[in-house]
């Protein structure tokens, strides 16, 4: 195909664009930079540049956008078809993060060192996982069917899982977690998932006794390095569960849950006015390790208010109710599931972040999807937004089409009165 052929192809498709995705995306993106601003303080001050950390960032954030705009251009069945292939792609880097490639932060080996490119492979490998279970649930014709794609996809999504476990158990069981919905979105009978479902919660639940029995209330350390997270999930919450059965008005101190603490304040900060303190006068992002990541959502309450906080959850809530009303008008089942999957690990991975800023649950480490502080983030965030624009588009395409069609089949049927037929009759 020509270069000019190809471009006027693309402008045609233009008019197909899902404006109401566009529109949530960019709002998103407004608040990330707003919040980039604030938040990143603590970088510029530590760096040699006050400009470095926020330049670096809104270069991804543009890499993100024009990311997202070719996507939506790409046939659905491409994007398919290249599922299959990241898939393979992530499981082999998530390998690597065992070696020496491996970079070790706080504890946790989640990012891989490739040529001085530092990016998680964990993000590579939801975005792909839930497009190829799509692909694999949309088979599904008869009982047997349903049985022999239910355990490939239990097989697959447990050999990824069981990679990413040790290093992130939270992202382990959100993508658990938005597979399972995807059986049920599937028709996929609860003899089979529901049986895992209980084996899932029965060996967490043993391996949290387990561990809080025979390690940390001994005080002792598990010397495994593969295993030595465990420690930290438990600790994590029992805090939680301490926290909830304090009284309101206890005290804290600093040193048993610093990010906590300083997040609270700044919630506490924001909620001195419905509108907070408005943005770019947040006083505890000095204070607050990583407030452009794990606990930028407190920022923005601190800098907003309940009205910032409400409107934050009202965009992703959008994003799955959108996506919902597309998926309910698509033929294709498999981009109906893919779509389904994808806006549902968007919005429960930012309702997740949220809940972690204002202390409802433990520390996940999960970042606020096109918020927080991360390349790896934007961009796979920014893919996620491209194929599901680029299934609305395909579908708004499909409907102009069809009424299309309805139009030019619609033959007006000659009026012939009775009178004249019998005159001619005789």
């Amino acid at each position: 195909m020509k270069i000019d052929e190809l471009i006027q192809k693309i402008k045609l498709q233009c008019n197909y664009i899902d404006r109401v995705y566009w529109l949530l995306f960019g709002v998103l993106i407004i608040v990330a930079i707003l919040a980039l601003f604030s938040a990143s303080s603590t970088l510029a001050f530590a760096g040699d540049s006050t400009l470095n950390p926020i330049l670096d960032q809104m270069l991804f954030i543009v890499a993100g956008i024009i990311v997202a705009f070719g996507i939506q251009f790409f046939p659905s069945r491409w994007i398919r078809i290249g599922g299959y292939v990241g898939l393979g792609i992530s499981i082999v880097f998530l390998l690597l993060t065992y070696t020496s490639m491996g970079v070790r932060i706080n504890g946790a080996t989640r990012w891989l060192n490739i040529g001085g490119l530092v990016f998680q492979p964990s993000e590579l490998a939801k975005l792909t996982l839930i497009i190829v279970v799509s692909n694999l649930l949309s088979r599904i014709r008869n009982a047997e069917d349903e049985k022999k794609y239910f355990y490939i996809v239990l097989a697959i999504t447990g050999f990824v899982c069981m990679l990413i476990l040790f290093n992130n158990l939270s992202t382990t069981l959100l993508l658990g977690g938005i597979v399972f919905i995807l059986f049920f979105l599937a028709r996929v009978h609860i003899k089979y998932w529901g049986t895992v479902v209980a084996i899932v919660f029965m060996l967490m639940a043993s391996g949290y006794f387990i561990v809080k029995k025979a390690y940390v209330e001994p005080g002792r350390k598990i010397e495994s390095q593969l295993l030595g997270r465990a420690v930290t999930w438990v600790n994590r919450v029992d805090n939680m569960i301490e926290e909830w059965n304090s009284p309101a008005d206890q005290k804290y101190s600093l040193e048993d849950d610093y990010q906590r603490t300083i997040a609270k304040v700044a919630i506490a900060h924001g909620g001195t006015s419905p509108f907070g303190v408005l943005p770019g006068n947040s006083t505890e992002r000095n204070f607050l390790p990583q407030a452009f990541a794990d606990y930028i959502f407190a920022i923005i309450v601190e800098e907003s208010g309940i009205i910032g906080a409400v409107f934050l959850i009202f965009i992703y809530l959008a994003i799955l109710f959108r996506s919902c009303l597309i998926s309910s008008k698509y033929a294709d089942y498999s981009a109906m599931l893919m779509v389904m999957g994808l806006a549902l690990m968007l919005t429960c991975q930012a309702l997740i972040s949220m809940m972690v800023s204002v202390g409802i649950g433990p520390v996940t480490g999960q970042p606020l999807p096109m918020i927080s502080r991360g390349g790896t983030s934007v961009l796979i965030t920014s893919l996620y937004f491209g194929i599901i624009m680029c299934v609305a588009r395909e579908q708004n395409e499909l409907q102009a089409r069809q009424k299309m069609v309805n139009s030019t089949n619609e033959i007006e049927v000659p009026k012939i009165h009775i009178e004249e037929q019998s005159d001619k009759i005789e």
